[in-house]
C-alpha cells in the first residue's frame, strides 16, 4: 500500500477492504492527508500507517507500506514499480490521497494553489498512468479515485480545492465539530453522517463489477440532492 499521508479516516476502509478482498488481490490505496496537517508533518509521522499495517497483516493479509509524496512527480511511478517488485501486479488502485486548505479566492496563495493541484489533481494522474501499463499487459485491473463534492458544488474558502476535484464521492472527517456533523445530518436525505465502511462497500462494488467504467458515484446520503 502506498502511502501520501494519513488522518486515520480512511484505516477502517482499509482494514475492511483487506479482510473482504484476499487471494491473491494487490491492492494499491494511498492514503487521505488530515484537514489540519501539513503534508511534511504527516510524511514524518510514521505510527499511524505502521499501527494500519500491523492490524491488516493481524487479518493474514500481506501488506507493504511506503511512503509516497504525490507532490513530487517522480515518486507514483517508483512506488508502483516498487509494489510490481514485491507482488509482481497490481490490481486495484485506490487514489484516496487529499489536502485542504482553505483560504478566501483573493488570499491564496501560489504555493497554496500548487499543493492543492498537486496532491488532488497530479498525484493521482500520475499514479492512474503509472499502474495502467501493469493492468492492461494483465488485461485486469480497477482504477477508483476518491473525491468530494465541492467538483459539483460551490465552497466558500474552497477555491482551489474545488479546482483540483473532479468526480466524487463524499465522506466527512471524524474530526469535524459536532456543528458541522449536525448540519450534514440535516442536509443528508438519509439524515446520518456516512462513515468509512459506506466508502469501503462502494469499493468492494467497484472492484467486482468488470463492466462499470467510467461512472461517477456519490456515497453522500444524498446530500448532493438536497
Amino acid at each position: 500500500m502506498g502511502r501520501s499521508g494519513s488522518s486515520g479516516r480512511g484505516s477502517p476502509r482499509r482494514r475492511r477492504f483487506a479482510k473482504t478482498r484476499r487471494g491473491g488481490i494487490t491492492v494499491l490505496s494511498v492514503w487521505p492527508l488530515s484537514v489540519y496537517q501539513s503534508c511534511d508533518e504527516i510524511l514524518n509521522d510514521d505510527e499511524p500507517w505502521q499501527q494500519t499495517k500491523a492490524e491488516i497483516e493481524a487479518k493474514g493479509v500481506n501488506c507493504l507500506a511506503l511512503p509516497l509524496d504525490v507532490r513530487q512527480p517522480e515518486q507514483p511511478k517508483a512506488v508502483v514499480e516498487q509494489v510490481i517488485a514485491r507482488f509482481g501486479a497490481i490490481d486495484i488502485l485506490i487514489n484516496n490521497a487529499s489536502v485542504w486548505l482553505k483560504a478566501p479566492f483573493l488570499e491564496i496563495t501560489e504555493a497554496a494553489w500548487n499543493t492543492a493541484l498537486s496532491v488532488n489533481l497530479s498525484g493521482p494522474f500520475l499514479l492512474s498512468q503509472a499502474a495502467a501499463p501493469y493492468m492492461l499487459k494483465q488485461e485486469r485491473g480497477h482504477i477508483i479515485n476518491i473525491t468530494d463534492l465541492s467538483a459539483f458544488q460551490t465552497w466558500s474558502g474552497y477555491a482551489h480545492h474545488a479546482a483540483s476535484k473532479a468526480g466524487g464521492t463524499v465522506l466527512l472527517p471524524d474530526d469535524v465539530s459536532e456543528e458541522k456533523r449536525q448540519w450534514a445530518i440535516e442536509n443528508s436525505l438519509l439524515k446520518r453522517v456516512g462513515s468509512p465502511q459506506d466508502v469501503a462497500k462502494t469499493l468492494l462494488f467497484l472492484t467486482e463489477m468488470d463492466f462499470v467504467t467510467g461512472a461517477v458515484y456519490f456515497v453522500d446520503g444524498g446530500r448532493a440532492l438536497v
